[in-house]
């Protein structure tokens, strides 16, 4: 049984629009030029990445294509390495994940009881689904995700999926 196809996308914290650029040129080079790029929005709903900088903002990037969803591990795996590259302590923070027609799962380091183990000390996460139009949280959904804030660019890449699905059949392997 083929594995989905899915929709790669990348949320990055930063601190300013220097290393936003940095991390997507470091992006690009393992899973190509973002066709889509979402709005800057500032990121205040905790204190746990102060470490990186005291204001940070969160900007999502969307990939081309369609890409296997098992992937989502190593995803993460090459994405901590770009975190390590950023400088010490790190000045970015990356959460790929993927966006398909019902649901946007997230990748993570950190256990808990909503998250699923893959492999490599990964666990998967439906952090969001897309339910009668329109994307819906869970109970455990950070509230950054919950607020909506990040939904049109969630929506242009749930779209993007659609068409690359009627486009493309065969996933890109990275």
């Amino acid at each position: 049984m083929p594995e989905p196809c899915v929709k790669l996308i990348a949320g990055i914290l930063h601190p300013d629009d220097e290393w936003f650029d940095w991390t997507v040129e470091k992006l690009k080079a393992l899973w190509g030029e973002p066709e889509i790029t979402g709005a800057s929005v500032p990121f205040t709903t905790t204190n746990y990445y102060r470490d990186i900088a005291p204001r940070l903002f969160r900007r999502f990037v969307c990939f081309p294509g369609l890409f296997e969803a098992g992937g989502l591990a190593g995803w993460k795996r090459a994405s901590g390495v770009i975190e390590a590259q950023s400088r010490t302590p790190r000045a970015v923070n990356i959460d790929p994940g993927y966006v398909d027609g019902a649901r946007l799962v997230l990748a993570s380091t950190k256990d808990h009881a909503h998250r699923i183990y893959l492999r490599d000390g990964i666990y998967a996460e439906v952090t969001l689904r897309y339910r009668f139009g329109k994307w819906t949280a869970f109970d455990y959904t950070f509230p950054d995700f919950g607020s909506g804030v990040y939904d049109e660019f969630l929506t242009d890449a749930r779209r993007a999926w659609l068409r690359d699905g009627e486009r493309e059949r065969k996933p890109r392997l990275k």
